[in-house]
């Protein structure tokens, strides 16, 4: 896949003529809604194999071919004007699909196995429904290896209208989070009707995770964590009570989000997650946990300090890290998950947790502010596809941040007034993307689906292979 930034006088038909790619697949991986009103700025994917490969510190030009599962002298050839033996960090190099003939008698699932891509991969690539379906002398385009992740999707908004959203995400999710269960102080939970989303999520071969939670967007739920935490009896009911509704509504595993716990709460907070482990894995079920964004141990703040990264890495068989809200809809604008942030969580979060316990958090919706901005004053948050048409109905041009690695832009509405508006595109997902992969995480958890964003799901698939586990 290729990322295409719109310059000025460029058009679609421009664009497609340019990659020789027809125009019907650009506006369908893109979800371009207005296809004739491209922006100065707007990023665009272009469906191919190939791929722009950006050089890390430390690689090779033969590790880059054997991670990719290409050939030295192949990228050299795509290369002509670049000096192989002089790589460095930061050049981007253009890596070509390998093409290959199928032979008489050969397999669509042996040449799979030949080039080490799963079966499923190669099919979508060259856009074969029938595997059995493939004749001597077809020219198949052979996809780069892919890196397997573990991806959730949180989902709030929890209703019959959701069944649909569930469905569109299946192959792109390992587990559901239906958000969520919240806590009470006797260690009961509020019900919540999410059966017919769990059924959505089997159907499509997502494993539900349950969302147990102890505030609301109206309470922070500090001395409710206190309440319930502080006493062995209510943390022994409460887990009962999970474990009840996971065997009733046919979870697999659990997600702890407990926010705003009181600093004196840390350990009884690592106390309740070792009971939780203890009872849960007994019964063959996951537990992780969702934290906040630290930087370092002893970073200050009721949302942090009660957050102990070491004993949940050591505890629990995974962690969410919250990388998003930067961007907060009553502060000043500016990106919701800046990537500049994002790492120096990661920096601090690997030396204490496994990487292979910590799923990157990656937010769903853009935000919209009117500038200059006043104290109290709220944003609008709306999906991403809902930013671009906002653009386009006013004409803005769009700006990338290069050290968020984000792109913006302002905008006057009719009555006059200022906006700026803070989004995901197809650079800042594939950034976002390249550090999951950079620091060796386990997965990736979306927060939260039912926000379209089609550029997000199609880069998700070219990058990686996403675990199913049921």
């Amino acid at each position: 896949m290729l990322i295409y930034v719109v310059k000025s006088g460029d058009s679609l038909w421009k664009i497609s003529n340019y990659f020789n790619v027809p125009p019907s697949k650009i506006i369908i991986v893109n979800g371009l809604e207005y296809p004739n009103n491209l922006l100065i700025g707007q990023s665009l994917l272009i469906p191919t194999e190939d791929i722009l490969y950006t050089v890390k510190a430390g690689e090779s030009l033969w590790q880059i071919a054997r991670t990719l599962g290409t050939s030295v002298q192949t990228i050299a050839r795509a290369n002509p004007r670049i000096n192989i033996n002089n790589i460095y960090p930061g050049l981007q190099l253009y890596i070509p699909a390998t093409r290959y003939q199928v032979k008489y008698e050969e397999s669509l699932q042996e040449i799979a196995e030949r080039y080490g891509v799963p079966l499923e991969s190669l099919m979508d690539a060259n856009n074969i429904k029938n595997p059995s379906l493939v004749y001597p002398g077809t020219i198949l385009i052979i996809p780069l290896r892919r890196p397997v992740t573990y991806v959730n999707g949180y989902i709030y908004d929890i209703t019959e209208e959701s069944v649909p959203v569930v469905r569109e995400s299946g192959p792109y999710l390992t587990y559901l989070s239906p958000f969520a269960y919240k806590i009470k102080e006797d260690g009961s939970l509020e019900p919540l009707n999410d059966s017919q989303v769990i059924s959505a999520a089997y159907a499509e071969k997502i494993a539900p995770m349950m969302a147990v939670t102890n505030f609301t967007s109206t309470e922070l739920g500090n001395n409710l964590a206190h309440t319930v935490l502080s006493s062995a009896e209510i943390r022994e009911k409460l887990i009962n009570n999970i474990l009840n509704v996971m065997k009733e509504k046919g979870y697999l595993g659990v997600n702890i989000d407990f926010e705003n716990v009181l600093p004196e709460d840390r350990e009884n907070y690592n106390r309740f997650l070792e009971l939780t482990v203890e009872k849960l894995h007994a019964e063959n079920y996951f537990v992780s946990t969702a934290l906040a964004p630290k930087t370092g141990e002893t970073q200050q703040g009721l949302l942090y300090e009660a957050h102990d990264y070491k004993a949940h890495g050591r505890i629990v068989d995974f962690v969410i890290l919250m990388t998003y809200e930067w961007g907060y809809r009553l502060g000043p604008p500016q990106a919701v998950s800046p990537l500049n942030q994002i790492k120096k969580v990661l920096d601090y979060a690997v030396t204490v947790i496994p990487r292979d316990k910590i799923f990157f958090g990656f937010q769903l919706y853009a935000r919209d502010w009117v500038i200059p901005h006043v104290q109290g004053m709220e944003a609008e948050t709306f999906s991403m596809q809902e930013a671009i048409a906002r653009a386009v109905k006013h004409g803005a041009i769009i700006h990338f941040d290069p050290i968020s690695q984000t792109p913006f832009y302002r905008y006057t509405d009719n009555q006059g007034k200022r906006h700026e508006v803070w989004f995901e595109d197809a650079r800042s997902a594939q950034a976002k993307f390249d550090t999951v992969k950079d620091y060796k995480l386990k997965g990736i958890s979306y927060w939260a689906l039912g926000f379209p964003f089609p550029q997000n799901w199609v880069l998700l698939k070219d990058n990686f292979n996403i675990k199913k586990i049921i």
